[in-house]
């Protein structure tokens, strides 16, 4: 069964005792309250209709009153109660749950919470599996920072952003008004899309640099077909910058997965050849000194230069300590 079927069947098997528990609910407010459009609530109604149990006679098939302005469920088949949680798919929930509050922007933590809260609460046992902390606690909610709340706020509400963001790629801090997308998850790192009217492209800004967001009051105007885009580069190729070329040793392939480097060839021995675009010279230096053997640099000579230059002047400081 598709994800989409199942998803569906879900849906089916619960409006029954929703329905029962709200019975006289109009058509728009139901579709608004189980997430779906009018249209589809009443193509789901229609189909309800026609099931029930073995036999399917008129006396046992679900019936219904249901029209735009009420919904009324008559007989209910014996289908009265939501379905429930296994133990397994609840400790499930709750450990995701828990894991996207650790993630900024991803969730209204206090909704989560609030979520997690009732989960347990139904839960009884299965919530005992849930990982706690060292004193035997749940751990307190994480407070959500203002820059995150904004940027959320004005996903939302599709309004644009200012932020003030480093980034890391260039070492540098920048200010600028964007228009949301949708936030994203990326190794453990949870991300703004965004169009960049500054870069007038679209750009990734990860929520632990973003140091400073405001909601603008005008809309978010990202051009026509960029929500559709399913590519999620986190670092885009400035050809107006310098490119450094690098020759990672084997066992340092890690480096690859924290800076935006891109492979290039790879050696018999594990080493491997990457380009990787930077802003200043001096902070390109620093990066590769602190690898020490880990990190060559093939070009450019400029690059070279610097790094001989300081690695020579470190080995002089040392010689004039002994």
């Amino acid at each position: 069964m598709s994800a989409r079927l199942s998803v569906r069947l879900a849906r089916l098997l619960n409006m029954v005792p929703f329905f029962l528990a709200n019975p006289g609910m109009s058509a728009a407010e139901a579709a608004h309250e189980l997430g779906v459009s009018t249209s589809t609530l009443m193509t789901d109604l229609n189909q309800l209709w026609m099931c029930g149990l073995p036999g399917y006679g008129p006396g046992d098939l679900i019936d219904l009153s249901f029209s735009e302005e009420s919904i009324e469920v008559t007989f209910s088949a014996g289908i009265d109660r939501p379905l429930r949680l296994t133990s397994t798919e609840a400790t499930a929930l709750l450990v995701a749950l828990r894991t996207l509050t650790a993630m900024p922007g991803m969730v209204d933590p206090s909704a989560a919470q609030r979520a997690i809260a009732k989960i347990e609460g139904a839960a009884g046992a299965a919530a005992a599996h849930v990982p706690q902390s060292s004193d035997g606690h749940r751990d307190a909610p994480d407070v959500e920072s203002v820059a995150a709340a904004a940027v959320r706020s004005a996903s939302r509400h599709q309004h644009a952003l200012a932020l003030t963001y480093y980034s890391a790629s260039r070492d540098a801090v920048s200010e600028r008004v964007v228009d949301p997308i949708r936030t994203v998850l990326i190794d453990d790192h949870s991300y703004l899309q965004a169009w960049c009217r500054r870069a007038e492209g679209v750009r990734l800004f990860r929520f632990d640099r973003i140091d400073h967001a405001v909601e603008l009051d005008e809309p978010s105007r990202p051009p026509e077909g960029l929500a559709e885009e399913d590519s999620f580069e986190i670092f885009n190729d400035d050809p107006a910058l310098p490119q450094a070329r690098l020759r990672i040793a084997p066992g340092y392939a890690w480096v690859m997965d924290y800076y935006p480097m891109t492979q290039v060839a790879a050696e018999s021995d594990g080493a491997v050849t990457v380009t990787m675009r930077f802003a200043t010279l001096a902070w390109m230096t620093r990066l590769t000194l602190g690898f020490g053997e880990g990190v060559t640099v093939l070009g450019p000579p400029e690059l070279q230069a610097s790094v001989s230059d300081r690695a020579q002047g470190a080995l002089s400081a040392y010689a004039d300590l002994g």
